[in-house]
């Protein structure tokens, strides 16, 4: 049956692409969620990847009378990026830049992560003024839109005070770039009568004293409620005005396709203290005591922030003994240099002298004890996530008070949560602005919940809005959730110039209705997210979607968040005793968009507040359904000699297939076998390598050290690198094993190999599919030969494939074991004994995944500096989707991943990591030759 819908899905395919146009319920709802407490699926989906584009659908949708929202990375918090009507994502087109002024200034698209931002300015110690706490996951399109702010930001700093210039399309289709004259000059023209209006509204409100002095005042504070109106007071110009409204609009004023932001100084020389007051009150007032010194940041916790971090582990010991009524502030000062630095802290300590601490006041730079600091600032939220009753969300509240009643209003906030039971509600924020977040847990599956959560939120607008004339959104943006409330915090005058402003813009209501403005007084009590239990391994997931940004699939099927969503939705369902049919179409949609193309990386693990691996619950599910294949599992287990010769037959077999057929042949070939039924083929990939080289060959082509006291150093060759050689596409190279051998014989060591080495396996392979009983088998049994071989852990032990090094130092059975990955044991303790002559050259390096969580990234790229002249890290790449085996299986999840890779390294001779399956797709879409750094360390050094 037709829907407007439907119709519009068919119109705009005669110009967008259907896999950019998603209907099905499955991507609806994953693509659909944000991180906010609401529910609402939108009824279409669409990618768009140029402004022409998105003229295009606003004009198809106000043609039908279809709302549209749109959306960034999705981080936002208080409902301003869900729909149930039209949901514009952006595409993969949205990352272009432009550094200006000699970095005084930057030119962004709205798909730029903020902290690519900032990196692209950190060679010239400038960054942009924003900078919030989802910096490494949200977008400057979101970041814009929400007058997002932050940490050591406040006011003077964010998107609206560092504004330069704004590109935007507006709901009629129009376009207008205020960097651009000649778009200026038509502008004018096509929309006098606007700009008559923006100038006599600000004419109008700056004459009104009351209201004029309101504004100003609501603005001293942080303050996201409703629309930007010190735009009306803060200048004549009403371009000027229009460009500010657009700040903090949430996209119900327009589309923002490139915004230019004056840059501020990134000072490296940084130095913090924690310092402990006996109450809050005492607290507030030191706060108030430095706001004119030089201070980058004030972060204030109350005793129960503290004390929900301080079982975690590295937190300092005294945490647990401060008094019940104590509080904490979380001082950070910066400087150019080390003069500038210590002049500043010397100011901020000198208005800290008349205050009572319960601590003397001690600041430091050392790098370990200020990362410290702020871990426990940034372990507060997820904190009480982690802890959190299973079906409950976790809500963070932003509201701001005047500072000098900032002691006033913490107090009366903690006795509402104590009034209302949220016991274990926490207060922490931005001091300095007088900016507090508190976060509770809250159930919204029983009305009697929903209705104690509203008795709450409504004491809380009148204490702060009403009695203490504060904002009730100081950084997280209005949203639903703060709809119902803007005219009380504001007064009927100035909501009814918010009403008159989104009229003017939006007279159609087109742009993301009931966000900032909503006649429904009940809109934040309704379409709740569900939050059922559903798996252990994630049920502390709080849908913040910081995960996002690291996940190989992002761009292909499901994210991490997306995949806990889907998961959810399965479990409430079967819960709630749906219709078997209901859900088995959902499940056989989630088995590729979720299962088949999740990489297992664990990458989000690292990215997310209360450290979920989403990996462990796909293998665990993957589990489920290998259950079958255990008898094959151990048979390969136990042949596995066999199993990696025939392997290295078969890429000899194929190397001749390539000869006779091509790369088109063989891809037909195999595509032909899967057909009939052979899926263990998988895919022919153009990259697929020649067949190594069996490691008792190398072993009698590369002789040892004559000295019979030389180190000794276990080298233990993954089963990756048994069977994949050289690449193809290179002649005359040595294979990596004899490049590994004759780099530790060049820095004088002795080199061992365990016995039985075709038969070891790390047991990698087997835990990606969920046959946990194999690959612990396969494990175990490879730590006893390397505990033998290692004399119990006297030799250090390297492997030559990062993924299985990993899975080895997970192990905790025998921690006696000195485990290495080849790069990180050349880097740490080879490089002394060793001449490097780096190679005047530009490389790219590909950081794996599991060097990243064992945090020896840094180590891979100081390596890779070490040998050659000029190193580019591709910005695009964070796993390669290659995954093992599942390249073969699934080579589109690689091919997404690295989509951009070719042009990233354009100029680079040659490409260099430490997985070798990695770097068979990082070839294959680069159009370079990638192999292990061993590689070039080998060829730029001479023994020492």
């Amino acid at each position: 049956m037709s829907s407007p819908y439907t119709d519009l899905q068919a119109a705009l395919s005669q110009v967008l692409p259907e896999e950019r146009l998603i209907s099905d319920e499955l991507r609806t709802l994953a693509y659909g969620t944000d991180a906010s407490f609401y529910r609402l699926v939108p009824k279409l989906v669409v990618r768009v990847e140029s402004e022409e584009e998105v003229q295009w659908v606003l004009s198809e949708c106000a043609q039908r009378g279809l709302s549209v929202t749109f959306r960034a990375a999705g981080t936002s918090l208080s409902g301003q990026a869900v729909t149930d009507s039209v949901l514009i994502q952006l595409g993969n087109g949205w990352k272009d830049y432009e550094i200006l002024d000699g970095g005084q200034a930057i030119r962004l698209k709205p798909g730029i992560i903020g902290a690519q931002a900032n990196k692209y300015l950190a060679p010239l110690q400038r960054k942009i003024g924003p900078d919030p706490a989802s910096i490494n996951a949200c977008m400057i399109g979101g970041i814009a839109a929400n007058n997002a702010s932050g940490m050591c930001c406040g006011t003077a700093q964010n998107s609206y005070n560092t504004l330069k210039d704004v590109r935007v399309v507006f709901a009629d289709g129009s376009l207008l770039d205020t960097a651009d004259v000649d778009s200026v000059a038509a502008f004018k023209k096509s929309h006098a009568g606007w700009l008559d209006r923006l100038q006599k509204l600000g004419e109008s409100t700056r004459a009104q004293t009351e209201l004029a002095e309101k504004i100003r005042h609501k603005y001293r504070l942080k303050n996201t409620t409703g629309y930007s109106l010190n735009a009306l007071v803060d200048f004549e110009d009403p371009l000027e005005i229009l460009k500010h409204l657009l700040i903090g609009s949430e996209g119900t004023l327009g589309f923002i396709s490139e915004i230019t932001y004056h840059t501020v100084p990134d000072y490296p020389h940084k130095a913090a203290a924690l310092i402990y007051f006996p109450d809050m009150a005492t607290a507030c007032w030191a706060t108030t005591a430095m706001k004119p010194t030089p201070v980058a940041a004030v972060e204030l916790l109350d005793r129960a922030a503290l004390r929900a971090v301080e079982g975690m582990p590295g937190m300092p010991e005294d945490l647990k003994s401060l008094p019940a009524e104590a509080a904490a502030l979380l001082v950070d000062v910066r400087g150019s240099d080390a003069e500038h630095l210590q002049s500043n802290i010397a100011e901020v300590t000198q208005a800290l002298q008349a205050m009572s601490t319960l601590q003397p006041v001690l600041f430091t730079t050392d790098i370990k004890t200020y990362e410290l600091y702020w871990k426990i600032r940034k372990g507060t939220f997820p904190a009480v996530g982690a802890e959190r009753v299973i079906g409950t969300t976790v809500i963070i509240e932003d509201v701001a008070f005047p500072l000098e009643r900032l002691a006033e209003g913490v107090s009366e906030l903690q006795e509402l949560f104590k009034k209302y039971h949220y016991d274990e509600a926490i207060l922490f924020g931005h001091a300095l602005e007088g900016n507090l977040h508190f976060v509770f847990t809250q159930g919204f599956d029983d009305p009697a919940e929903v209705k104690r959560y509203q008795a709450l939120m409504d004491e809380v607008a009148q204490l702060v809005a009403v009695k203490y004339g504060g904002s009730l959104k100081a950084e997280h943006g209005t949203g639903r959730n703060m709809a119902p409330y803007v005219e009380l915090e504001w007064g009927s005058e100035a909501y009814a110039l918010m009403k008159s402003i989104k009229q003017l813009f939006d007279p159609t209501n087109l742009l993301n209705p009931d966000v900032i403005l909503s006649d429904n007084a009940n809109i934040h009590l309704e379409n709740l997210k569900p939050l059922p239990e559903a798996d252990p391994l994630v049920d502390k997931c709080i849908e913040c979607g910081f995960c996002e940004a690291v996940c190989p699939s992002r761009r292909l099927t499901l994210t991490p968040r997306q995949r806990i969503v889907i998961w959810r939705e399965l479990q409430r369902r079967r819960q709630a005793g749906e219709t078997e049919v209901s859900i088995q179409k959902l499940a056989e949609a989630y088995q590729y968009q979720g299962l088949d193309t999740c990489a297992a990386d664990g990458l989000c693990s690292t990215q997310c507040p209360v450290g979920i691996n989403t990996g462990d619950l796909v293998r665990s599910l993957r589990r489920e359904q290998n259950l079958g294949q255990q008898g094959k599992a151990q048979w390969i287990a136990s042949h596995f000699d066999g199993v990696t010769r025939m392997a290295r037959g078969g890429l000899k077999l194929a190397g001749l297939g390539r000869k006779l057929l091509g790369d088109s042949g063989m891809q037909a070939s195999f595509t032909g076998l899967r057909k009939l039924g052979v899926s263990a083929v998988g895919h022919w990939r153009p990259g697929m390598p020649q067949a190594a080289q069996p490691v008792k060959q190398l072993e009698v082509a590369t002789p040892a050290p004559s000295n019979p006291d030389a180190p000794t150093v276990v080298y233990w060759p993954s089963c990756a690198s048994r069977v994949f050689g050289v690449s193809n596409e290179v002649e005359k190279q040595q294979d990596l094993k004899a490049v590994t051998m004759n780099l530790l014989h060049k820095a004088g060591y002795r080199v061992i190999i365990p016995e039985g080495i075709d038969s070891l396996c790390c047991g990698m392979a087997f835990q990606s599919k969920g046959l946990f009983e194999v690959a612990n088998q396969k494990q175990s049994e490879l730590l006893a030969q390397l505990h033998q071989a290692s004399k119990a852990g006297q030799w250090p032990i390297i492997t030559d494939t990062s993924p299985c090094n990993l899975r080895l130092n997970e192990s905790d059975a025998l921690p006696e074991l000195q485990l290495y990955e080849t790069g990180e044991f050349v880097a740490e303790v080879l490089l002394p004994k060793l001449n490097i002559q780096p190679k005047k050259t530009r490389i790219a390096v590909h950081v794996t995944c599991s060097t990243t969580k064992r945090g020896k990234g840094d180590l891979l790229v100081k390596l890779a500096r070490a040998c050659a002249e000029e190193v580019i890290l591709p910005e695009s790449v964070t796993c390669c989707g290659f995954a093992g085996d599942r390249g073969f299986q699934q080579p589109e999840l690689n091919a997404s991943s690295l989509q951009d890779l070719k042009k990233e390294v354009v100029g680079c001779e040659a490409g260099y990591s430490n997985s070798r399956t990695c770097e068979i797709g990082l070839e294959e879409h680069s159009g370079i030759n990638y192999q292990s750094i061993l590689y070039l360390v080998d060829e730029v050094t001479q023994p020492a």
